[in-house]
C-alpha cells in the first residue's frame, strides 16, 4: 500500500483504514500473540469484528464522543484493539505506560480526565485503585486478565470480554450511531494522546490527529518501500509514539502484521521465532545485545573466541562497504561470504535479524560502535532523529546513505531550519496540535508558522545535506576553558563497553569533566564468576579494586579518542565513581524511556559531585531508594573517587 500517490478522504482515519483492509484482504494476519506456548492469529477482518464489538460495549458504558479512555498493558492485540475502538466511537485513547507507579498513572488519569481505562491484569487494576479517590472522572475500568479478580468489587470493574459480549448484543441497538461516530471523524479530529517522557518536569499530553499519523505513516513507509508483507514484532512501549507509529499508523496504512510476544522475558526468543522483517529498537537494545553476545564469546573455547573476534574485524572493514554497494574486491566479497556462513548468519540468526530488511534505531544517540557493529553483520541499521510531537519522524537515513555520525535527511514532507544559536527546528504534515490543557508550553514549542523547537543542537553537513545533533540544547556548554561540552555523545562511547550500563558526565561550567557510572550487572557478574569473585550485592561488585580499574580503562581509552576530536576534545574525563545503585525510572533519575535526568540527578547526587570535583579520594552516601513493592527504603556506602588518564589535547583552540 505504500506508493506515491495522495491519501483518498476516504482513508481519513485509522478506523477507515481497518475498514478498507477488512474489505481488501481481511483473510491476510493482522495479528498474532503468542499466550501459553502456542501463537494465535486474527485476521484483517476478525480484527474489524473485535473493535466494532469493544466499540459497541463502551458506548454501552456510555462513551461519548471527546471521551478520554486510558489504555494499560504490555504489547497485546486486545490494546491495540482497544485504541482502535476508542477512536471509533469518537474517544481518545490515551495509552500509559505499564511500568508506571501508581502515583505517575494519576497523574495521567487526572490530567486527561480519564472517564474509562483499559487494562491487562490484578496489577494494573490494584494501581488504580490506590488512587481511584483522586480520580473524580473515571467511571470503569475494563479488566482483559480476570486472575486475581474475582473476590474485587466490581462496581467499577468489567471483564474486557463481557464489554465485547455487550457490545456484540447492542449492534442492532447501536450499530448505525457507531457508524455514524466513526464516519464522522475527519483529519483534524485527535487520533490519539500520548504523554511525553517528562525529563524535565511533568509530562504533557501530546495531541496528534487523524491526518499527523496517516500523513506520517504513508511518508515513512513510502520512503523505505514498506508493504503489506512486512512483519514486526511489537514489543516497545505502547504509551511511546514510536510503537503507535509503527504498530498502528503504518501497521493500518500498509496492511502488515503485528506480533505480539509472550511477555517481556520472552522478547528474544518470539523475535527469532518470528523473524521480523521491520525492526524498531532503542540504543540501549543494541548495546545490551552486544553484551550478551561478548559475555558469550567469554565463555567459548579460545579458537571460537579469535575467528569470532577476527571475522568481526574484517566485517568492520567490508561489511557496511556492502550494505552501500560501494566498491568491494572479489576476494574480499568471497572473505565475507565465508564470515557469513561462520559466523555472521548465525549471529544474526540469533538475535533474531536473519530476515530483517530495515531496521531502525532513535529516542537517543547511539555509540558509533555500537552502530558500525551491526551494520558490519549485514543488517540493515539506520537511525532517525524524531519526537513525539512531530509524529516520530525528522530525518531519516536514505539506503547507501548511511553513517554513524548523522542522523539522514529531511523526512518527506519536512522542513528544518537552524536558528542562530544552533537549535534545530523543522515544521511539517506530523506536527502535533497542542499540548492538552497547556497553552503557554504549546505556545513556547509551536510557533504560528508550525515551526516546532526540538530542544536539540545540530547543523546541515556541507555537501551531503544530512543533520548532525550534536546533544540537547540545553545540555550543550563550554567547560570553564571555553571547551565545547557536550555530555551524550560521551556518555554514548562509554556505554559502547559491556561493563557499563549508563553514564552521567558532568563539566557544563567546570575546569574539568567528570562522570558516574553504572556497570551492567550481568556483564560484570558473568566476569566475577568466571574469576570466581564473591559478591553479595550490586553495590559490594560496584565497588570491587578490579572491577574499578576496569572502568577505569575504559574512561582511558575514550579520553583518548576524544583527544583526536577536534570539537570535543575538551570533554575528556578526569575524575569518575562507580555509583552503588542502578540509575532507576522508579526512583526518578531515569524517564520510561531510559532518558536521564539530569537536574534531578544533579539535585540528588550533589554531594558525589561535590566530591568529584574537591580532590576527595572517597565519599560516603545515603540514598533513598524504591523497591518494587513500591515501599521507599534507603541503602548507604562509601565510594571511591578514582582519577583518569587524560591526554594531550592537540586542537582545544579549535573547540573554543
Amino acid at each position: 500500500m505504500a506508493d506515491g500517490s495522495p491519501i483518498s478522504d476516504d482513508l481519513r482515519s485509522i478506523p477507515r483504514l481497518l475498514a478498507r483492509n477488512a474489505r481488501a484482504f481481511g483473510d491476510k494476519a493482522a495479528y498474532r500473540e503468542k499466550e501459553l506456548g502456542i501463537w494465535q492469529n486474527w485476521t484483517w477482518a476478525e480484527t474489524a469484528e473485535e473493535v466494532e464489538a469493544l466499540a459497541l460495549g463502551l458506548m454501552t458504558l456510555g462513551l461519548a464522543p471527546g471521551d478520554h479512555v486510558a489504555i494499560v498493558g504490555r504489547n497485546r492485540p486486545h490494546f491495540y484493539w482497544s485504541m482502535v475502538a476508542v477512536q471509533a466511537a469518537g474517544g481518545v485513547p490515551v495509552p500509559v505506560y505499564q511500568d508506571s507507579v501508581a502515583e505517575e498513572i494519576a497523574y495521567v488519569l487526572d490530567h486527561c480526565g480519564a472517564r474509562y481505562a483499559v487494562v491487562e491484569d490484578q496489577e494494573q487494576v490494584d494501581k488504580i485503585i490506590e488512587v481511584k479517590d483522586r480520580l473524580p472522572n473515571l467511571e470503569t475500568i475494563a479488566y482483559v486478565d480476570p486472575r486475581g479478580l474475582r473476590k474485587y468489587d466490581h462496581e467499577h470493574l468489567k471483564p474486557f470480554v463481557e464489554v465485547q459480549e455487550a457490545g456484540r448484543a447492542a449492534r442492532t441497538e447501536l450499530g448505525g450511531e457507531l457508524k455514524a461516530r466513526s464516519d464522522a471523524l475527519g483529519w483534524d479530529d485527535t487520533c490519539v494522546m500520548l504523554y511525553t517522557s517528562g525529563t524535565t518536569g511533568r509530562p504533557k499530553g501530546v495531541v496528534l490527529s487523524n491526518r499527523n499519523i496517516i500523513e506520517t505513516s504513508k511518508a515513512s513507509a513510502d520512503f523505505d518501500h514498506l508493504t503489506q508483507g512486512e512483519a514486526i514484532l511489537a514489543y516497545l512501549p505502547m504509551a511511546w509514539v514510536g510503537d503507535f507509529i509503527f504498530s498502528v499508523g503504518q501497521a493500518y496504512w500498509c496492511g502488515f502484521c503485528v506480533n505480539c510476544p509472550e511477555s517481556a522475558t520472552t522478547m528474544y526468543e518470539n523475535l527469532h521465532e518470528i523473524g521480523p522483517s521491520y525492526f524498531f529498537a532503542p540504543p540501549r537494545y543494541f548495546e545490551e545485545r552486544i553484551t550478551i553476545l561478548t559475555i558469550r564469546m567469554e565463555d567459548a573455547s579460545r579458537i571460537k573466541r579469535w575467528m569470532f573476534w577476527t571475522a568481526m574485524d574484517f566485517a568492520k572493514r567490508v561489511g557496511p562497504a556492502l550494505l552501500d554497494e560501494k566498491p568491494v574486491s572479489a576476494m574480499d566479497r568471497f572473505k565475507y561470504w565465508l564470515g557469513d556462513i561462520f559466523v555472521y548468519g548465525p549471529v544474526r540468526n540469533r538475535a533474531g535479524m536473519s530476515s530483517v530488511r530495515v531496521a531502525y534505531t532513535a529516542g537517543e544517540a547511539i555509540g558509533p560502535e555500537i552502530f558500525e557493529f551491526w551494520r558490519s553483520l549485514g543488517i540493515n541499521l539506520k537511525q532517525l532523529y524524531g519526537q513525539t510531537e512531530a509524529s516520530v519522524f525528522i530525518t531519516q537515513q536514505p539506503d547507501h546513505e548511511v553513517r554513524a555520525d548523522t542522523v539522514g535527511v529531511p523526512s518527506p514532507g519536512v522542513e528544518i531550519k537552524i536558528a542562530d544559536s544552533g537549535e534545530v527546528f523543522y515544521r511539517s504534515p506530523g506536527v502535533f496540535q497542542e499540548y492538552y490543557k497547556n497553552p503557554d508550553s504549546t505556545a513556547s514549542t509551536k510557533d504560528e508558522e508550525g515551526w516546532v523547537a526540538t530542544g536539540d543542537a545540530g547543523f546541515f553537513e556541507e555537501g551531503t545535506g544530512h543533520l548532525r545533533i550534536i546533544d540537547r540544547a540545553k545540555d550543550v556548554g563550554k567547560t570553564a576553558s571555553g571547551a565545547l561540552f557536550a555530555p551524550k555523545y560521551v556518555e554514548n562511547k562509554l556505554k559502547f563497553f559491556p561493563n557499563i550500563l549508563e553514564a552521567v558526565v558532568h563539566g557544563a561550567g567546570r575546569e574539568m569533566c567528570a562522570a558516574f557510572i553504572n556497570i551492567d550487572l550481568t556483564a560484570v557478574g558473568n566476569w566475577a564468576e568466571r574469576n570466581n569473585i564473591a559478591y553479595a550485592s550490586y553495590q559490594e561488585l560496584a565497588g570491587h579494586p578490579e572491577v574499578l580499574s576496569t572502568i577505569q580503562g575504559h574512561i582511558e581509552e575514550v579520553n583518548a579518542s576524544l583527544a583526536e576530536d577536534d570539537m570535543l576534545s575538551g570533554c575528556q574525563i578526569h575524575r569518575f565513581l562507580v555509583l552503588h545503585k542502578e540509575l532507576d525510572a522508579d526512583d526518578g533519575e531515569l524517564t520510561r524511556t531510559r532518558k536521564v535526568r539530569r537536574n534531578i540527578i544533579a539535585e540528588k547526587y550533589d554531594d558525589l559531585i561535590a566530591a568529584l570535583y574537591d580532590g576527595s579520594k572517597e565519599v560516603s552516601t545515603e540514598t533513598e531508594v524504591t523497591y518494587e513493592d513500591g515501599r521507599k527504603g534507603s541503602i548507604k556506602a562509601t565510594l571511591e573517587v578514582r582519577d583518569a588518564k587524560v591526554f594531550e589535547v592537540k586542537a582545544l583552540e579549535a573547540a573554543e
